[in-house]
């Protein structure tokens, strides 16, 4: 049933105090960009509409809610991709910029490249008349105080980084059968300068394609990128299975061969949709039929009428 449109607000272990909001959030979001689609526009349009509305929210590991890196800072990766088409955007170690995902997307339709890094980044954001922000407007008192807790002698980033909140994504599928995707992420908490996740990377951050789907995931970036994951879904699914078989082989995968913990949300050309995870939580809804769907917990969905604005 079409349209759809699926977002998820990262995966780990939420506390108690942050799962509400963060529930909330990603509903707020499926509701934003699912009106794009209810009115005829496209699924590009949809995912960044959702996803800047993620980007927005500092609830969440992107854009104004994102982690600081090992010197205090915010550096932001996003992606996106035309199923149509199979072109691409991306952007990496950005700063200074409020949405990085709008950012991607002029990649993917002002250039000949797929994507741009740091000043580079910045430089063609200026180019483009996109405003910059002053850096200290993307920091919560939260990140900051994460980021400290982790200059400890013995910190363990990568497990404190899946214990709080993560990257945020959308796919979807528009009237037309169009398949898009986007994912933004201020990446790992304490990571040194100059680090690039997955995120940023086709294949591994996000991956669209009318024949087979969409997928966007959230997790530990580096074992995303050892099993490509998004691409690893989508070839299982253009072999004939579902989307919720493709994702539970994809993240058995990556948990089997690399440890790695991390959930996606993937979709169809026919509309069927899965938001699947190993971790302990993913925050997730998906739209469809007039109908908004949500969980955070594995096995969990709520349902209520997408015009319910609660």
């Amino acid at each position: 049933m079409l349209p759809v449109l699926v977002v998820h607000g990262g995966a780990g272990e939420i506390p108690k105090e942050r799962v509400e909001m963060s529930s909330a959030g990603v509903r707020a979001a499926a509701r934003a960009g699912y009106a794009v689609l209810q009115g005829g526009r496209s699924s590009m349009d949809a995912v960044v509409e959702a996803v800047t509305n993620l980007e927005n929210n500092p609830s969440f590991n992107a854009g104004c809610g994102s982690v600081l890196n090992v010197k205090g800072e915010v550096e932001m990766d996003a992606i996106v991709m035309d199923g149509r088409t199979l072109a691409s955007g991306a952007v990496s170690a950005v700063r200074n910029i409020a949405n990085p995902i709008q950012l991607a997307r002029l990649v993917m339709e002002q250039t000949s490249h797929l994507c741009l890094t740091a000043g580079g980044a910045g430089q063609f954001a200026r180019a483009m008349g996109m405003p910059e922000v002053p850096g200290d407007s993307l920091i919560t008192e939260y990140a900051r105080m994460r980021w400290k807790k982790n200059l400890a002698p013995g910190a363990n980033p990568v497990e404190c980084q899946m214990g709080k909140m993560g990257t945020v994504g959308a796919v979807a599928v528009d009237e037309d059968g169009n398949i898009a995707c986007a994912t933004s992420t201020g990446g790992m908490l304490n990571k040194m300068e100059g680090r690039v996740g997955d995120t940023a990377c086709i294949g591994c951050g996000g991956y669209a394609d009318n024949r087979a789907g969409a997928v966007s995931p959230t997790g530990h970036g580096e074992a995303i990128m050892k099993v490509t994951l998004a691409r690893l879904i989508l070839f299982h699914m253009a072999q004939g299975m579902s989307p919720e078989e493709g994702s539970d082989l994809g993240l058995a995968t990556m948990k089997e061969r690399v440890e790695g913990l991390g959930g996606v949300v993937t979709v169809d050309p026919q509309g069927r949709w899965a938001a699947r995870f190993t971790s302990t939580q993913m925050v997730w809804a998906a739209a469809q039929g007039g109908t908004l769907h949500f969980g955070v917990f594995s096995g969990e969905e709520f349902t209520q009428d997408i015009a319910d604005p609660n």
